[in-house]
């Protein structure tokens, strides 16, 4: 007679440690796909906001000032502005044409534009714009002086000046983006004299402000550092690296954990879009 036995102890705990080497293996390659797609998304996302500010600065002449990372969402500034509303001079709704940023970095103003709050993570997307792009037509001489004047600056007088856009052909914008070689940390430009910078801060989110209006811890590299600096006019942008105990991002050996996600709005981007508007020149 043939008799059937169960497995033992030491089968069932092989058994059991191949099933749980097997779910890891599973999980972790799962989790790394999340990430991608997390990144990929948010990139979308980023790609469209761009395209929206473009189009608002069709519409209305001048780029959208930021909004207060501050407002929590569903609530109101102290001017009775919703959370998201771009940040205007005066605070009257609606206002003027002559309204001026009442600041240059803040969030993007997604209830101005239509646009998603936050990225794949849950935070706000922070965004800087510089102020002769934004300001409202006929608050500017068509020379930024933020944070100091343009070299070279637009003749005088300008012929002709614009009157439907607060800024001109020959306008630079404030802002350079950099990034890293990846061996010796030295830097190069991505873009400079740009118009506006739209960020978001990656899987850390290290320096973001959050839907609730706070803002998350700062970041422990000098690149995140300068991303999530209100007053920054030098913005990074490199592949990502992990944390690590030891780091240095101006030199080495490692880099500082990195995973912001920075897009520009380069000025012969928007240049030529305000031309085909008719607003320039």
């Amino acid at each position: 007679m043939i008799r059937s036995r169960g497995f033992s102890l030491v089968e069932l705990a092989v058994a059991l440690a191949i099933m749980a080497l097997l779910i890891a293996g599973a999980l972790i390659p799962l989790s790394t796909q999340m990430e991608v797609r997390n990144t990929a998304d948010t990139r979308r996302t980023m790609e469209a906001i761009r395209e929206a500010i473009i189009g608002f600065a069709q519409a209305n002449g001048r780029l959208p000032c930021p909004a207060a990372g501050t407002v929590a969402t569903g609530t109101n500034d102290a001017a009775g502005r919703p959370a998201g509303t771009e940040q205007l001079n005066p605070t009257t709704l609606p206002p003027p044409s002559t309204a001026t940023c009442a600041a240059s970095f803040g969030v993007v103003p997604w209830t101005t534009l239509g646009v998603p709050e936050t990225d794949s993570w849950g935070r706000r997307f922070s965004y800087r714009v510089s102020p002769i792009f934004a300001d409202g037509l006929g608050t500017t001489t068509f020379n930024n002086t933020f944070p100091a004047a343009q070299n070279p600056p637009c003749p005088s007088p300008l012929i002709p000046t614009p009157t439907q856009s607060s800024f001109a052909l020959c306008s630079m914008g404030s802002f350079t983006v950099n990034t890293r070689n990846e061996g010796t940390h030295a830097q190069s430009a991505l873009g400079q004299a740009l118009p506006a910078v739209i960020i978001s801060h990656g899987k850390n989110g290290a320096g973001a402000f959050t839907p609730g209006g706070t803002t998350r811890p700062a970041p422990a590299g000098s690149d995140e550092i300068a991303n999530a600096t209100p007053a920054a006019t030098t913005f990074w942008s490199r592949p990502p690296t992990p944390a690590v105990s030891t780091c240095s991002d101006a030199a080495g050996p490692a880099f500082c954990e990195f995973d912001d996600i920075v897009v520009m709005i380069a000025s012969n981007t928007l240049m030529t879009r305000m031309v085909a508007a008719g607003k320039l020149p």
